[in-house]
């Protein structure tokens, strides 16, 4: 390896900057995630690439009396961009070029993680490396001697243990450091052997004679690197003409001693470097132990047990998320039935607010957002029942295990990822599906997703539960679910004989160990996926609330909500939905309206039942004390009951007395105008008809084209209706 540094065009001299910008960068499974929370925490912000949907993660704070920019690049394997993350992650570094990159490397798969380094390294900006699951690296009897790895990379190497907070210290003062004396700590310049070398130099001192063929100050070295690999993308910063000179000329003597595929040449080479490096560092016992990963993996991945294990950990988070969220769910159903609406009553009369105004605060705004809000805690728990399977390493299991009915439906098991991400929301899942190598397999995907049933469905799926199938509430919830993953594989079996027709690519997926996930890093994802629920409240539930309630009070004066606009649009369509039992305008009303997001279908229901006026029945409001006394109480019964349900998952659980009288008047209302059958038909119509819009706005902005959006619209409607009919018909005949 040269220790010559790696030259810039038009490079300025170093000076102590208060601002630095480091850019945090490593392979998937790396513990990258878990590093920045546990430097970052929740300052982490949340948004787009410029000009892509690719989540963006950045944070700012101070350090040492400097500000510090954090940006979490997308894990990655190689700087060869072939999926969006890759090309991100290198266009950011190329770019961009922030004061340092920490480059997060897995201690347990030294090698693997290497050729990535490697890469980064061809930069030539000042990196560090973390060295992280140091104790499970040690924990196996590994023995890596870090002053090695940094001698022969010309780096920092710093061992961390990211879940405990081990090293971050020291990681971030010899990030600042680096930075300040950036000409002093340039990584080596990495050897590829004579041949490469030699062209490499040629086309550097092309650059450096023709600077006007470089569009941007770009790494010279690394610009010569990617010219002799034919990397297109690079290309594409060079004018035609003279890039062909300059490259053809460098590169013929390669070609012919080597053959066309320099690329292939180079990657080679690399992995040579990452193995003969690890050689040199590291020190493995000579016996080696079947490690816990490899015992739990023989079961959960088993041929026959694998699939069943997955269903039975399916059923068993809905069970938690049920049984945990319940009591919770009542007594916010409690509060803002209760003690917040007579606040609020209180208030408006104190004010004389007009009638139009109380009526519009109370049935809109209150009955409807907070007929949703009701519902936070079953959205979070399913939340962080879904984040602790992502880092405890199961999910990566789960899509292994449904590879083979993947490629029954013209897919592979990296399909299912997207997937298992449409359970929290179907929208990041229809953007995840640019990780997926082809076209035919991201559309595939995208039309699957929507038969995801998403967090946005919950409310509506808990409120029935609720009233209908109290006692086994989790089971139902979980049928739910399963339904539409049976559904999705059946759509699929279809598409992939009509509009996908070819066969399923090979899949290959690194498996992570399994690890257990720190408290921390659960909170922070679980709010990080959940959050979006609040907002939406805030916002969408918050303007349709408003909407419905002027569409069931206008024309001006009506006198029964069955007359106003929005009751009468309902009774026009209410005939489609009678032969699935719930042909009411109510029902019709809150289904069209949930075409904009499925919570507003439990939102339109607040105030579409809301007793008319002279039906409410008039109570001494308690004093403000007794109102407080109520929510304390009714929250740390809340408390116990969740307990009690944790202790018996197994069995069956039963709704409280407490619970039975809170019911709201919405259940009371849906008691007396569904059956058990027609509630399940419903919620099999609510999991299977129109995802929201903003998903359909997903796939518009996925595939440059309302084709795909367009092909969910109709096929969508049509399975949702023939369901639901088959649901309530098929039970009608056999005395359900």
């Amino acid at each position: 390896m040269n220790k010559q540094n790696t030259p810039f065009v038009n490079q300025e001299h170093n000076t102590v900057k208060n601002n630095l910008t480091i850019a945090v960068a490593g392979n998937p499974n790396s513990g990258k995630s878990t590093l920045i929370n546990a430097i970052a925490g929740s300052r982490l912000q949340v948004g787009n690439w410029p000009g892509v949907t690719v989540e963006k993660k950045s944070a700012s704070f101070d350090f040492q009396g400097r500000k510090i920019t954090l940006v979490d690049l997308p894990g990655t394997y190689s700087m060869s961009p072939y999926t969006q993350e890759e090309v991100i992650a290198r266009d950011y570094l190329v770019r961009e070029k922030p004061d340092v990159i920490i480059n997060v490397v897995d201690a347990t798969n030294l090698e693997r993680n290497l050729y990535f380094s490697l890469q980064l390294l061809e930069l030539g900006i000042p990196l560090v490396m973390a060295l992280n699951m140091h104790d499970e690296a040690a924990g196996k009897g590994f023995r890596i001697d870090e002053e090695k790895m940094a001698s022969i990379l010309g780096c920092a190497v710093i061992p961390t243990v990211a879940t405990k907070g081990e090293g971050i210290g020291r990681l971030m003062e010899t990030a600042v450091a680096f930075a300040d004396a950036s000409e002093a700590h340039r990584p080596v310049v990495i050897s590829y052997g004579d041949d490469i070398e030699k062209a490499a130099l040629t086309i550097e001192k092309s650059l450096k004679d023709h600077p006007d063929i470089l569009a941007g100050h770009l790494p010279l070295r690394w610009m010569a690197l990617k010219m002799i690999e034919g990397d297109a993308r690079a290309i594409e910063n060079y004018k035609t003409a003279q890039y062909a000179a300059v490259a053809e000329n460098a590169t013929h003597h390669l070609r012919s001693a080597h053959g066309e595929d320099l690329e292939a040449l180079m990657a080679d080479t690399r992995y040579g470097l990452a193995a003969g490096l690890t050689r040199e560092a590291l020190q493995k016992p000579e016996t080696r132990k079947r490690e816990l990963t490899e015992q739990i993996d023989a079961v959960v991945l088993n041929r026959y047990a694998g699939i069943p294990i997955f269903l039975l950990a399916m059923w068993l988070m809905f069970k938690l998320t049920f049984d945990i969220a319940g009591p919770f769910t009542a007594w916010l159903d409690g509060v803002i039935g209760g003690p917040l609406s007579r606040w609020a009553e209180i208030f408006l009369t104190a004010i004389s607010a007009p009638e139009w105004i109380t009526s519009l605060v109370m049935e809109g705004i209150i009955a409807g957002v907070g007929a949703v809000l009701v519902f936070l805690p079953p959205i979070f728990a399913m939340m962080f029942f879904i984040t602790l399977l992502e880092a405890s390493g199961y999910m990566a299991r789960a899509a292994f295990v449904m590879d083979r009915m993947m490629h029954a439906i013209g897919l592979h098991g990296k399909s299912f990822i997207p997937l298992l991400l449409g359970f929290g929301c179907n929208v990041p899942a229809v953007y995840a599906t640019r990780t997926l190598e082809n076209q035919r397999d991201k559309a595939l995907t995208a039309l699957l997703i929507p038969l995801m049933s998403c967090g946005a469905r919950l409310p509506v799926y808990v409120i029935f539960t609720g009233v209908f199938f109290a006692a086994y509430a989790g089971t139902v919830l979980w049928s739910l679910y399963i339904l539409g993953i049976v559904l999705a594989v059946l759509m699929g079996l279809l598409f992939k004989k009509t509009l996908f027709r070819g066969e399923a690519p090979v899949f290959i997926m690194e498996l992570p160990p399994y690890r257990m996930p720190t408290a921390k890093n659960l909170m922070i994802h679980t709010w990080e996926k959940g959050k979006h629920y609040l907002i939406k409240a805030g916002t969408w539930i918050l303007a349709i609330s408003v909407f419905v309630w002027f569409g069931l009070n206008m024309p001006w004066g009506v006198e029964s909500k069955k007359d106003s606009y929005l009751g009468k649009t309902g009774q026009i369509i209410a005939p489609v939905f009678a032969p699935l039992g719930f042909g009411t305008w109510e029902a019709a009303s809150s289904l069209l309206t949930g075409v904009v997001a499925k919570e507003i279908v439990v939102s339109t229901m607040s105030e579409v039942y809301v007793p008319e006026a002279g039906e409410e029945q008039q109570e001494e409001a308690p004093s403000f004390g007794e109102n407080v006394k109520e929510i304390g109480v009714s929250f740390a019964g809340a408390f116990v009951e969740a307990g009690k349900n944790v202790f018996s998952t197994f069995g069956i659980a039963t709704m409280s007395a407490e619970e039975e009288e809170g019911t709201t008047g919405l259940k009371t209302a849906i008691a007396k105008v569904f059956t058990p059958l027609s509630a399940y038909a419903f919620m099999a119509f609510v999991l299977l008809y129109l995802p929201c819009f903003i998903v359909l706005v997903a796939m518009r902005d996925e595939f440059g084209t309302w084709k795909w959006a367009g092909v969910t619209i109709i096929y969508q409607c049509v399975l949702a209706w023939v369901v639901a009919f088959v649901i309530y018909q098929g039970g009608s005949l056999i005395g359900l």
